[in-house]
């Protein structure tokens, strides 16, 4: 019994897999090593996690901020205590990612949720990776990053008059509360990503589309153009902005003539498909 885990910053998806059968599976909160430690990563654990009756033998962990072994051992520390399991391997979510779209082809795998990340992939190992720097001075494409473009827009009266008008119907809030969740809250990036749904719903209003359209030709000009051979490889994208912004990506994408591949909400079928092909 394998427990597989994507975890972004918002949330975990958790399914327990047997022979690539989803015996299991739950929603608990985003685990970041970056913004938790590991008592932090243990209660959230403790008050939302619901597979309590079957223990698994290992643990795959792909999660947000797993980028190096300081990190992933706040992270193997909260699993390993509460789960009282010793087979743990902790990867970063693009190397979730990886495997998940391209299974074992080279290509370009990439992230578009709450934050956004790239990498060139070998078919076995992430090879080349431009960091992604968190959505203040990076993140390109991501939810967080368009929320903080709606916002500037939506403060600063660059937006229409009914567009602005209508956002402070739907969400009942104003200027003061918006910046004290930027600036004075924890996790403001979740914060400004839940406003991607009100840019979704609107996007037929030229002003949102363009930011979206902005946003992801950032994300191909300061990212994937980095990437050796980009024009001969399959780039690949998985994450709720991704498959809900399709329409937008696709002509960014096409924009800059790459070859796109699969874009999908979430890694878990092809993380369940690499999992199972790698024991049999």
């Amino acid at each position: 019994m394998v427990l597989i885990a994507d975890s972004g910053s918002t949330k975990t998806q958790w399914c327990l897999v047997s022979e690539g059968i989803i015996i299991e599976q739950c929603i608990t909160k985003g685990i970041n090593p970056f913004y938790q430690n590991s008592t932090d990563i243990l209660k959230n654990l403790k008050e939302e996690y619901t597979l309590n009756n079957t223990k698994p033998q290992e643990i795959n962990f792909y999660g947000a901020g797993c980028a190096n072994d300081e990190k992933n051992n706040i992270v193997r520390k909260a699993l390993s205590e509460f789960f009282q399991v010793e087979a743990i391997t902790i990867n970063s979510d693009l190397v979730g990612a990886a495997r998940s779209l391209c299974q074992h082809q080279k290509g370009i795998a990439c992230i578009l949720g709450t934050g956004s990340n790239s990498c060139l992939y070998d078919g076995r190992d992430v090879i080349h990776n431009v960091s992604p720097l968190g959505y203040v001075i990076g993140d390109e494409g991501s939810g967080a990053v368009l929320g903080k473009k709606l916002m500037g827009d939506l403060l600063k009266n660059q937006l229409p008059e009914h567009v602005i008008d209508l956002f402070f119907k739907n969400y009942n809030t104003n200027r003061a509360e918006i910046l004290d969740n930027i600036y004075k809250k924890t996790f403001p990036n979740r914060y400004l990503a839940q406003f991607t749904k009100f840019l979704s719903e609107n996007i037929h209003v030229k002003e949102l589309e363009d930011i979206v359209l902005d946003a992801f030709e950032e994300f191909v000009k300061r990212n994937l153009l980095q990437y050796a051979d980009i024009d001969k490889l399959k780039v690949h994208f998985t994450g709720s902005v991704a498959f809900y912004f399709r329409a937008q990506l696709e002509k960014a994408l096409y924009k800059y003539n790459l070859n796109i591949g699969e874009i999908c909400q979430a890694p878990m079928p092809g993380l369940i498909q690499y999992h199972t092909d790698r024991t049999n």
